[in-house]
């Protein structure tokens, strides 16, 4: 009798957690740096994001590439930050 609930569940099991790492994984695809991104930030990469790469990461790095693309105040705020 064990052994038939044993077969119910690990099945069952298996599944839910498939599913929760379907979940997990397109929240994650979204949050990811994309392959395209990084290529054109180093194409078109300034001091400042360089320095930032190489200080505190890609993500900062591409936070203040984005910033530079979308211009404005804030991004030149945040790039004289990364200078001091």
């Amino acid at each position: 009798m064990t052994m038939v609930w044993f077969v119910f569940i690990v099945p069952l099991v298996i599944m839910l957690f498939a599913l929760f790492m379907e979940r997990i994984e397109t929240r994650l695809r979204h949050v990811a740096v994309q392959e395209d991104e990084v290529t054109q930030m180093l194409e078109d990469v300034r001091p400042d994001e360089v320095k930032a790469l190489y200080g505190h990461g890609i993500g900062r790095a591409l936070e203040l590439f984005r910033l530079r693309r979308r211009g404005g105040r804030a991004a030149r705020l945040r790039a004289e930050r990364v200078r001091r």
